[in-house]
């Protein structure tokens, strides 16, 4: 049993946490509290009405394929002359047509389309209605079109083709110059008040800290797999003599009234984070065993640490919360079938059984699951591996989504294109802004907040419209 020094006139430690500790503190080691010593605001203020502690649950979960995932061979045209343009066109990068997984959809163009043979599970829920392809989407700071674009008479995004920039503007969405605030934060600003527990980020990052999660207000609260969820202090685990001696002496050093302000904040930051990390893993305890099997590698480990956070929403008690996954090691400059084959794979059995696992806990109604990466591939090789371009596909999942769909443009693969802009680059036609604000806007962010989570919104999107940007989303 933990030993509680008492404070403040015998208030105990625990009493006097839940009093001073600030709303949206999101880090849980020791390392994450000092990183995050700046980051303290009550978010009351900034409330959204239409968001109260007895809404409708709601988690959004976003797995970023870090380093360029090359999604034209995720997503690939499989019937006739689409498919002799792919093939051309990607010439020893190509996929053979015998080897797709047909999926049951048509595009406008008549063009049919195959996944890529190691995402049987990917094709199981897009013929089920689980999961759906956007297509071409990419970072654009306004509506542009290719002539636009090579004479220069339109705002492009800084460092375009720069895994450094474009891993931030895909989470933060605005492209026109280099931000460390992120669109899941700024959403955050407005929606946390609306958790009951305030204790504890409505944002949780599985790989750590993140530019996507970061508000002006609110952070990220760091889980791990591999610690089976919250990390605390290390000698407040332990039960040798001497992590009880060391553990003993933090308390009376943390437990200190500190006239310095730095002292004070720091060692306030670090009594919070403990508290929180007690608080989350108590309620990380009372999990149900799920009987969804989950595969032995870091991404499904992720999922299942996910579905089992969602299944203690009510302890927690919590009505909306993010999820962020960084899945990396997707820039493929070199042997990309056989990365693709290996990645792709596992990528594509975590998103299975994470459906199942919600399925499962029966609110696969209430989750959705999206993907994002730096950028798109150029669509000719370069030997044995394509090189950094812009536009790229991605996907959802989730019972709430329009599911069994392409939506967006899949463009022409043929080289010197209307969508290529040099190089094998194609020009997106779909921007983040669009995406995200189909996210946002089922989420709970209000047509009015739309432009706060997504300065850029109004050059694609009316926020008051009563239309979605995109149509993914069917509620």
């Amino acid at each position: 049993m933990q030993h509680k020094h008492k404070i403040n006139k015998g208030i105990s430690r625990r009493s006097f946490l839940g009093t001073a500790s600030c709303a949206a503190i999101g880090s849980t080691t020791f390392l994450s509290s000092l990183l995050n010593l700046g980051v303290a605001n009550s978010l009351a203020g900034m409330a959204n009405p239409t968001i109260s502690s007895g809404g409708n649950y709601k988690a959004m979960v976003c797995i970023l394929l870090a380093g360029g995932n090359d999604s034209f061979n995720m997503l690939v045209p499989r019937n006739g002359a689409h498919y002799t343009e792919y093939a051309n066109t990607r010439s020893n990068l190509a996929l053979p047509s015998g080897d797709l997984l047909p999926i049951n959809f048509t595009d406008a163009n008549g063009k049919q389309f195959g996944v890529h043979p190691a995402m049987p599970e990917v094709q199981h829920l897009f013929n089920n209605g689980k999961l759906s392809f956007i297509s071409n989407v990419g970072t654009l700071v306004e509506p542009t079109s290719k002539t636009q674009y090579l004479n220069g008479s339109v705002k492009i995004p800084v460092g375009l083709l720069s895994h450094a920039d474009q891993i931030q503007q895909w989470q933060t969405s605005i492209p026109q110059n280099r931000s460390s605030k992120g669109w899941g934060g700024r959403m955050a600003d407005i929606l946390q008040a609306g958790n009951t527990n305030q204790n504890i980020s409505m944002n949780i990052s599985l790989s750590g800290t993140n530019i996507y999660q970061v508000g002006n207000a609110s952070t990220e609260y760091a889980i791990r797999a591999s610690a089976g969820g919250s990390v605390g202090i290390n000698v407040y685990e332990g039960t040798s003599a001497l992590d009880v001696a060391l553990k003993n002496g933090a308390e009376s050093l943390l437990a200190q009234q500190y006239q310095d302000i730095f002292k004070s904040t720091f060692t306030n930051k670090i009594n919070d984070s403990q508290a929180n990390h007690e608080e989350f893993s108590a309620a990380i305890n009372q999990a149900p065993v799920l009987s969804t099997t989950f595969s032995n590698n870091a991404v499904s480990a992720n999922m299942e640490l996910i579905a089992n956070t969602i299944a203690v929403r009510d302890t927690l008690g919590v009505n909306r919360q993010t999820f962020f996954i960084n899945f990396g090691g997707w820039d493929h400059h070199d042997s990309v079938l056989d990365n693709q084959t290996n990645m792709l794979g596992v990528l594509s059995k975590a998103l299975a059984e994470f459906q199942t696992a919600m399925e499962e806990l029966g609110v696969a109604d209430c989750v959705t699951t999206f993907t994002m990466s730096d950028f798109g591939r150029t669509l000719t090789s370069n030997g044995n591996g394509s090189d950094h371009a812009w536009g790229g596909n991605v996907m959802v999942m989730g019972d709430t989504i329009n599911g069994g769909q392409v939506f967006g443009n899949y463009p022409s693969l043929a080289l010197n294109s209307n969508e290529d802009v040099g190089g094998a680059i194609l020009l997106p036609s779909i921007s983040t802004d669009e995406y995200f604000a189909e996210l946002s806007k089922w989420f709970g962010v209000s047509n009015s907040d739309l432009s706060y989570v997504l300065p850029n919104i109004s050059n694609f999107y009316d926020p008051n419209s009563a239309s979605l940007p995109i149509g993914f989303m069917a509620s």
